[in-house]
């Protein structure tokens, strides 16, 4: 894989706008249930909103506005797919004030109404080698509490549709900053937050980074390109795997098959991935049904 497939457009990351548009893309997700405008994003950032827009949009390709569209329906079709959340529960959680407007927003989107689109991707997702009975022994899982803990990551994104899972175990080749960390968090273990897996995307958004001890963080020199991020105490459901390719089946199969059975759904937060020599860990964090 290229590392070109993980640059953005026009601009290399690490640039002092790109790094910046990159806060602002993060900003959108993290408030996709707030009615918060681009005008408090511009005043964040300490840009004038037209400034916002012009740069974000030669970044990402949309405006600020219609990118979080997308983001908000994308989510709603994860929830969609992996929760037992109403349809107006759904539309509440990704930032729309009423189930008309969510349910017009959706398919025009997907060109499907939310209850056609729930009905079809479960379907679908049942259709893998696991749930099919031709993927050779099911995954075993088990559901632990994690504890909450830190890592310093960067945000790698990929414009082209296909595997985006390869490049995990040579992130540190396709981003920018890291020859600025401590020899101990480049050696030490890495962690990647899936935000996409299993379903598709027009953006792959994967965010990757060394784990961090909460006693170092604060002594810590953040390169511009890297933030400190907070994963909560949470269920999960951990699987270890032989590789990296196998995480969408097993994903799915969980979703589908394991997870029903124990009363329990996958949460809809980004897939956590941990892996070495030895193999992979997966862990979706679930919710009791």
């Amino acid at each position: 894989m290229d590392a070109a497939t993980f640059i953005l457009l026009r601009f290399e990351q690490g640039t002092v706008m790109f790094n910046e548009m990159m806060r602002a893309e993060i900003w959108l997700q993290d408030h996709l249930d707030s009615q918060q405008g681009i005008e408090d994003l511009a005043s964040r950032l300490g840009y004038s909103t037209s400034q916002v827009r012009r740069r974000f949009k030669q970044c990402f390709g949309l405006s600020p506005s219609a990118y979080r569209d997308s983001l908000r329906l994308e989510k709603a079709a994860r929830l969609l797919a992996f929760t037992p959340f109403s349809i107006q529960s759904i539309a509440t959680r990704c930032g729309y004030r009423n189930h008309s407007a969510f349910s017009r927003a959706f398919q025009r989107y997907h060109n499907q109404t939310p209850r056609q689109y729930r009905q079809a991707l479960r379907l679908k997702l049942h259709h893998n080698p696991f749930c099919q009975g031709h993927g050779g022994d099911p995954p075993h899982h088990e559901i632990r509490w994690a504890p909450a803990r830190q890592a310093l990551v960067t945000r790698l994104y990929r414009k082209e549709r296909g595997h985006p899972l390869g490049v995990l175990r040579k992130w540190t080749q396709y981003a920018k900053g890291v020859e600025s960390l401590p020899d101990r968090l480049r050696q030490g273990q890495t962690i990647a937050l899936l935000h996409n897996i299993p379903l598709p995307s027009d953006m792959e958004r994967i965010d990757v980074g060394p784990l961090v001890d909460r006693n170092e963080a604060p002594g810590i020199a953040i390169p511009a390109s890297f933030r400190l991020l907070n994963l909560p105490a949470q269920q999960q459901a951990s699987v270890e795997l032989g590789s990296l390719e196998e995480i969408p089946d097993v994903v799915q199969y969980l979703v589908c098959e394991c997870l029903p059975e124990q009363g329990l759904h996958a949460s809809g937060d980004a897939v956590q991935v941990e892996w070495n020599e030895k193999g992979v860990l997966v862990r979706l964090p679930v919710q009791q049904a």
